[in-house]
């Protein structure tokens, strides 16, 4: 079997990302439609691929790949900055 893949765009490609089945962080570095199969019968999927903190990259499925948006501020530091 030989290696087969292809490059898939993706709108949050080099955004920061959560990955919803473990909970981890990263950046989203690629998305690649892949030939998973182990058999002569091909299946494909797409993997997402998330670079980490430490700068390790794993893959999980794209549905998984969600935004990773910034907590929201607390009552007491929107108090202290002044704008409630």
């Amino acid at each position: 079997m030989s290696e087969q893949y292809e490059y898939v765009p993706h709108r949050l490609l080099h955004r920061r990302v959560r990955d919803i089945a473990s909970g981890v962080e990263g950046v989203l570095m690629a998305v690649i439609n892949e030939n998973v199969s182990d058999t002569g019968i091909e299946r494909w999927m797409e993997l997402a691929y998330i670079r980490n903190a430490s700068g390790r990259e794993f893959t999980t499925a794209v549905a998984n790949v969600h935004p990773a948006y910034d907590q929201p501020q607390t009552a007491r530091r929107r108090r202290d900055m002044g704008s409630a």
